[in-house]
């Protein structure tokens, strides 16, 4: 893995768009040398599989960059339909059973890894080419986030919390999923 620089800008939506990048960018290269037994490894305890720990990030940036923000239909329910490398969709955040539900499905899920990847940088093109299209006084737009459990928020918080740090927590889990079966983690 080698590592990547660009030029600072003084814009808000620059950094962000930056933050995004080089999360993906550090995402990719944690999950380069995964193989198809640790995406499947189940852990014990409650913790998903590696897979399906990559798949729900993926999903989760496809739904909240195109479904919720965008407001159009998610890659996985368009273009991507039946070619997200997963064996069934993630269950949707919100619904009065999620957390059960997505429980079982982390456990359940089967991932073709190099399909999920094209998805995924589809998913990665989709979500700069949405940032891109705004300017920093977009980041004090209102949302109503109360469906997930958050209330109101503005689109900087939810950028911030939902798109940047999620990027990083599910990477540094995907991490430690691949060193409790001795592999290297983090691609450094």
């Amino acid at each position: 893995m080698t590592t990547e620089t660009q030029s600072a800008s003084t814009t808000a939506i620059a950094f962000i768009r930056e933050a995004v990048r080089v999360g993906h960018w550090y995402l990719e290269g944690t999950m380069a040398d995964v193989t198809n037994e640790q995406a499947h490894y189940a852990p014990p305890g409650r913790a998903n599989p590696l897979g399906a720990t990559y798949a729900h990030l993926l999903c989760s940036e496809d739904m909240i960059v195109n479904g919720v923000l965008r407001q159009a239909a998610p890659l996985s329910a368009s273009t991507h339909a039946s070619k997200t490398g997963l064996s069934e969709p993630m269950p949707m955040p919100g619904t009065p059973d999620w957390g059960d539900a997505y429980a079982a499905w982390g456990r359940r899920v089967q991932v073709d890894l190099p399909a999920l990847k094209t998805f995924g940088a589809d998913v990665y093109a989709a979500t700069d080419a949405y940032l891109a299209t705004l300017t920093d006084a977009d980041l004090d737009r209102d949302l109503d986030l109360s469906a997930v459990g958050f209330g109101q928020q503005k689109l900087g918080w939810m950028l911030n919390l939902l798109l940047i740090n999620h990027v990083g927590t599910e990477t540094g889990e995907i991490s430690v999923l691949k060193g409790i079966q001795g592999a290297k983690g983090y691609p450094f």
